[in-house]
This record gives C-alpha cells, structure tokens and sequence, in this order.
C-alpha cells in the first residue's frame, strides 16, 4: 500500500510539472522592448509588452470590439463631458488600491514632453476627480474616437511611482534611466517578473487580477533574437514555441512543417520613407545651403523611382501590399481608390528632379534599422539601387533600433525609414502623429521630419472633432489624398504579418501586432 501511495504521489508531482510547463508560453521575436515606463514610448513592441501590466480604462476584445477595463461604465453627459465609473476592489501588484487619484496622476505624467504618448489623450483639456470611483474627462471639443484613443491610456500607481522617485516620464532620448524604465507595478493580467535587455523579459499571471485569463498561459518568456536563421532554428528546434516576425523566404518552408502552424493575417502598419523638409540646408548631403527636400518635385521624384511590385516580389516574398498612401486596408479612412500604386519610372524621376535643379542627382544619407521590421535593411538596400537609376546618390546608414529611436527624436536625419502601426484603427492617428504640424503636444509628434502644410493642418484638425461619420470620412480621404499628392512622404507598403507556432500553441492574431498572452493557450 504505501508503495502505491509512493507511485501515485511520483505521478500527481509529474503531471503537475506536466501542466505548469505546458502552461509557459516561450515567445520569440526580432527586437527588445525600449522602455517599461508606460508613458515615454509610442512603439509598438515596447507597448505590447506593457499592457501585459499596465491596463487603461477601456481595452479591445477578441474582435476589436471596445469593452470596460478598468472603467465599468461610461456616460458622455454632454458632446464635451464624459463621465467614467471606475472598477472597485483593484489592487495594484504592489498592493495599493486603484482609485481615481491615479487616473489623475497618470493624466498628468502622460502629458510630459519627453515622452511620446500624448496622442493617446489628445483633446483632454482636463481630468476631474468626483468621488474614488468616478472621474470625468472634459473635453476641448466633442471627440469620436475617444474611446479607441484611451485604452493605450495607461494607468499607474502614483502611490508606486512617488516611492519609487518616478513621477517624471523617463527621457529617453537623453538615454535616461529609472525605476520606471525597468520596473512595472499595473493592474494587468501579468507580472513583470524580470528584463533583462537584449535577452529575455519574463512574465508571471497575475493572480489578484480583477478578470480571468482567457487561456491557460501563467508565465512567459520573451526572447528577442535579431538574425533572422536563428530565430527559426530556435522555433524549429522547439526552443520557443511561436515566432510572430517570420523572414518572409521562410514562411513557405514552414507551412510545410508537421509539427507547426502558420496564422495569417494582415497588419495595420505602413512602411514609408520620410524626409528633412524643414531644415535649410539637408544634412549628409553635398547640396549646400539649401534643402531639395523641400521641393515636391524632389519628394515626388524619390516616390516614383521606388518599383513596389519588386520589393513585393523580391523582398517581402508576397508578404506585403504596395502602398501609395499612408494608412492601410482595416484602418477607418482608407479607401482602395487612393491607394492605388503606379508603376515605378526612372526616367519620370530624372524629369522631376532636373526640373527641380538637379539635373546629375544629388547625395544623401538614409538611415535604416535593422532590426524592427520586416527586411527593413534589405529594402533599405533596394531603395537605394532603385534611386541610383534616378541619378540620385544614396549612402545606407543602418543600426539597431534602440540606437535609431534616439537618433530620429533628435532629428538628426535627412531621410529615414519608419513603420506606423495604427492603435486606434483610424486615420487621424496616423495623420495627428505624422503630418500635423508639431507641436509640444500629441500633434506631430513623430513628424520627423518637421512637414508643415497649413492646409493639411486644417483638415486634421477637423477630423479630431467631426462626429458626423459621412463628412468625417471625406475630411479623413481629403487628408490623406494631399498628403499623397503633395509627397509628403514615400509609402512603401503595408505588412503582412504571419506567425509560426507550435501545433499545440493557439492564440488570436492581432492586425495591431500586438500579442496577448491572455488569449493564448499552450495545449
């Protein structure tokens, strides 16, 4: 008898080490997190990592429907006053209540300069506390996309944040360093248990979180793996068990593994080139004293030399969607009339850029990560050839993200490649963070390269309050049509974004790319 008692409690232990390692999620993709300090980003890596603790008070569902988060209710009283019911009973992970003095202090934090969210509140003139579990958001004018706009809102202890010297939005491109920036107490579904940069971040369930995990994933385990063949080795080696940026020569190859599965689904997010168009003298460039950039027909140039069917053939393997426009199918404003790309034409290139005053071309820099998106060097590369046919003499600069980030926010470029995933699946983010006029606010905060068309301004700006859906639409196409016509950048194309997974692994692709353990289950 007590040699069965023996078995049968060797089996229970051996079962229960079963489910616990069943139930880790290993995950792996190409780039690091940039900060923990859920206000100082706007990158969408750092922020999928971040709502795995931080939450705001509104969050998307299974199917991007807008459900209650840390707010239960919401009431708008009048086109400028809403009125939200907080959550009772929440506790941060390190214990303090979650009460409406930290949605106060969050709104304000999240305002500071030096961080790069205030888009995700832009309209809010102010923040009124009613009672512990009621606050009420006056607004500057009525807002249609509020509710989308506050769920990357993050909300943080100011209890926490005071104690731990953190008030102040860390500083990132000044490469500051706090307590924030490596540490995290939210009321989300996890627990950062540990980061260690360039290695691995770790998370645990969190077990007081007000809600229940949809899958059975309790801990997590990220690792960024930038070369691309080792990524995969580590997937088909069972070393990780999903890959949600796949080299687009690999997908096919792995679609015929028995032992994976690949899910399909397209991304919000637009690959573009942007330039200096501010500045009166183009850096990294041999013209001297003034800026060809500023000239449309410049801009129009670099735009038709670019032939995106080769790059959708070539260098995405079918994985994209050439682009003539800035926001991609999915996004509210996107139409497939305006996004209809032209064959490319060297010879038109050369035309415009004689007419211009550049009849031999001229230099210039473009800087390029190499580690954010998908092939981003290598279509880096291929621009620049396709240039050279124009006459135009373009020397590569390419980094690692986490050195690019702070080199753009200091404006020390001429001509750069960035991607822009859309949050709130509507135009205006797009249109507000990158073509609006910048501002010290939301307005033109990744407008790099410092654009300025008052015109387009107006537009934005009516957008932002327009909550007649039919006219907002064609302010939203209006907007994005002069941006177009006008150059102001060179959309490349959007991505496709498949991920491979073990066959015991299912989850729900997010055309945000932004992954949520909570929905994940490992079989």
């Amino acid at each position: 008898m007590k040699t069965l008692f023996r078995l049968l409690a060797t089996l229970a232990v051996g079962l229960a080490c079963a489910t616990a390692q069943a139930q880790t999620l290993k995950w792996a993709a190409q780039n690091d997190i940039l900060t923990f300090d859920p206000h100082s980003q706007n990158h969408a890596t750092t922020n999928t990592m971040v709502m795995h603790v931080y939450e705001g008070l509104t969050r998307y569902g299974k199917n991007r429907e807008i459900q209650p988060a840390l707010a239960t209710s919401w009431q708008q009283v009048n086109p400028t006053l809403w009125r939200f019911n907080l959550r009772k009973d929440v506790k941060f992970q390190d214990g303090s209540p979650f009460t409406a003095d930290d949605v106060l202090f969050s709104f304000e934090r999240i305002k500071q300069p030096q961080g790069t969210m205030q888009i995700y509140v832009t309209g809010i003139k102010e923040i009124k506390k009613v009672d512990d579990l009621t606050v009420e958001f006056v607004l500057d004018a009525p807002q249609p996309i509020l509710l989308r706009n506050i769920i990357d809102f993050r909300i943080m202890s100011k209890a926490w944040a005071v104690k731990n010297k953190s008030e102040k939005v860390q500083d990132y491109k000044a490469r500051e360093d706090t307590y924030a920036s490596r540490h995290a107490s939210g009321t989300g579904p996890y627990i950062l248990k540990e980061w260690a940069p360039d290695q691995r971040i770790v998370f645990t369930a969190n077990p007081g979180w007000w809600d229940k995990l949809d899958g059975n994933v309790k801990d997590v385990v990220y690792t960024p793996i930038k070369a691309d063949a080792t990524r995969i080795a580590a997937l088909l080696s069972g070393d990780v068990d999903m890959v949600t940026d796949l080299p687009t020569q690999d997908v096919a190859r792995l679609r015929q593994n028995p032992n994976l599965k690949i899910l399909d689904g397209p991304e919000v997010r637009t690959i573009f080139i942007g330039m200096d168009q501010h500045s009166d003298e183009l850096a990294y460039s041999n013209v001297k004293g003034k800026n060809p950039f500023k000239d449309v027909r410049v801009r129009q140039a670099l735009n038709v030399a670019i032939d995106r069917q080769v790059l959708q053939r070539t260098i995405m393997r079918g994985l994209s969607i050439p682009a003539a426009i800035m926001v991609a199918p999915g996004v509210n404003g996107h139409t497939n009339e305006l996004d209809k790309v032209s064959a490319a034409n060297p010879e038109a290139a050369k035309k415009l850029l004689a007419d211009a005053g550049y009849p031999n071309g001229f230099e210039f820099t473009l800087d390029c990560p190499n580690n954010r998106y998908v092939n981003d060097e290598e279509i880096c590369q291929a621009m620049v050839s396709m240039w050279a046919r124009a006459g135009l003499k373009v020397k590569l600069n390419a980094m690692p993200f986490a050195t690019y980030i702070p080199k753009l926010l200091k404006f020390d470029t001429s001509a750069y490649l960035l991607g822009w995933g859309v949050a709130t699946y509507d135009a205006l983010y797009s249109l507000q963070s990158l073509v609006r006029t910048k501002t010290t606010g939301a307005d033109g905060n990744f407008n790099i390269g410092r654009m300025s068309n008052p015109k387009l301004d107006a537009l934005i700006d009516a957008s932002k309050t327009e909550t007649d859906q039919a006219k907002r639409d064609q302010i939203l196409k209006d907007a994005l049509k002069m941006t177009a016509d006008e150059a102001h950048y060179v959309p490349i194309h959007h991505q496709m974004r498949p991920w491979a997974m073990k066959k015991n692994v299912s989850t729900i692709h997010r055309s945000d790319d932004r992954p949520e353990s909570r929905f994940a289950k490992v079989e």
